[in-house]
């Protein structure tokens, strides 16, 4: 078995209710983007901003850099994966971009926000399961979050990944 399935098993077996799944697919999406937001309000050195082309200074950040070594991981587990990654690290990118574009609240305050809540009814989640978050067991299960809920996705699509 390849490893990707080993690690999306042994997610799910603590994410069997409907209740509990339904929870992840809304909030392990706002972690992700909440955590990048946090990261891309950290000031970035110029260092790093010379890194990027100047067209993409606004995307030079460190959630940019974390969205980077994440999906070297994915890659590493699956192309497909990687590839519905890849969009959706584009995605989050351009949200955190409109969001301090729209300059209604801070980008650290406005992602705290919706960190704390997302992990509030994550937890909620669980505990109507009974059964622990994943991560507890193992920190790379923050990893394989995002792609147990991409892959309901694509066996619903019928996509091989």
């Amino acid at each position: 078995m390849r490893k990707i399935d080993l690690l999306l098993n042994e997610y799910g077996e603590s994410h069997q209710t409907k209740l509990n799944k339904i929870i992840h697919y809304f909030c392990v999406p706002t972690i992700v983007l909440s955590v990048i937001g946090l990261l891309a309000a950290i000031p970035t050195p110029n260092f790093i901003t010379n890194l990027f082309p100047s067209g993409l200074y606004s995307y030079a950040h460190f959630g940019t850099i974390i969205l980077l070594l994440t999906l070297v991981y994915y890659l590493r587990l699956s192309f497909i994966l990687f590839l519905v990654m890849l969009a959706y690290s584009f995605a989050i990118l351009f949200i955190i971009k409109t969001i301090i574009s729209a300059n209604f609240m801070p980008l650290w305050a406005f992602m705290t926000i919706l960190f704390v809540i997302s992990w509030i009814v994550q937890f909620y989640g669980h505990n109507h399961e009974g059964k622990k978050p994943s991560f507890i067991k193992d920190v790379q299960f923050l990893l394989v979050g995002p792609a147990w809920t991409i892959s309901h996705l694509f066996e619903a699509l019928k996509i091989k990944f």
